[in-house]
């Protein structure tokens, strides 16, 4: 699994739109589009506040375990 398919599956999860995951996490729709996309990888920050939004591990965000 991929870094986009991961935030797709976690956003679909939740039950929220893009542009609700977006306004969490203080970002325009289109800039969070673009992850689920694959065509950005957001930076630092936004990896950790996906996380925390989500509530999972910056290793399971990045597919580096299937562990939450």
């Amino acid at each position: 699994m991929e870094f986009k398919d991961r935030v797709r599956q976690l956003r679909k999860e939740k039950k929220e739109t893009q542009a609700q995951i977006a306004a969490a996490i203080g970002l325009q729709q289109r800039h969070y589009q673009r992850f689920e996309l694959g065509e950005n990888l957001p930076s630092y920050a936004n990896l950790i506040a996906l996380a925390d939004h989500f509530q999972v591990t910056l290793d399971y965000l990045m597919c580096r375990t299937d562990e939450r």
